[in-house]
């Protein structure tokens, strides 16, 4: 038996047929709300989760601050692991009695700190934002209170120390306004 020749087929373009396309995303589940309101615009964003409510709104300022950290952080440790002597007389207008090593451990500390400030610096994530701030609060804090006993022990008040300990609590006050903000819950509209 001898078969039909089949008609040819007729291409439909969904793209143009607004009927087909408000029917299809019907079917699949997209394009209403949800249970939260969103309007998702497609099924992988819908299974994924939309990104923009994980969005941070960031404080005006903060990724400049973080810059200015990361700056100082790399500068205060290249100083200290290049001139230790130098840096420590300078803040304590005094020559280093001991070996300069406890000085060149301190800028691979601050090197540390400061890779970790950069990191931050190129992230979006709300989390790492926020312990890269608390990882330079708890410096800033840690940082005076050594430096208080050392001139408490040193029995002296230098006019570099006593700048060094007041921008450390302007930097430590800073750090924890913008730690408090990221930390705030944003309010639904």
């Amino acid at each position: 038996m001898a078969s039909k020749p089949h008609p040819p087929l007729m291409k439909k373009h969904s793209q143009t047929d607004l009927v087909s396309r408000l029917k299809t995303r019907k079917i699949l589940g997209v394009g209403g709300e949800d249970d939260d309101g969103e309007v998702h615009r497609s099924k992988i964003s819908q299974m994924l989760g939309n990104d923009v409510k994980f969005a941070i709104r960031e404080p005006v300022g903060l990724r400049v601050w973080i810059l200015v950290s990361a700056v100082a952080f790399t500068t205060m440790a290249l100083m200290a692991l290049v001139v230790p002597n130098q840096l420590y007389e300078v803040v304590f207008e005094e020559q280093l009695s001991t070996t300069s090593i406890s000085v060149r451990l301190y800028g691979g500390a601050l090197l540390s700190i400061s890779l970790i400030m950069w990191n931050g610096l190129y992230t979006a994530e709300k989390v790492i934002i926020q312990w890269t701030l608390l990882s330079e609060a708890c410096y800033f804090a840690v940082q005076f209170l050594v430096t208080s006993i050392t001139l408490v022990e040193l029995g002296s008040m230098p006019r570099a120390a006593l700048l060094l300990l007041l921008s450390r609590m302007l930097f430590l006050v800073v750090t924890l306004a913008y730690y408090y903000h990221l930390g705030r819950r944003a309010k639904k509209m």
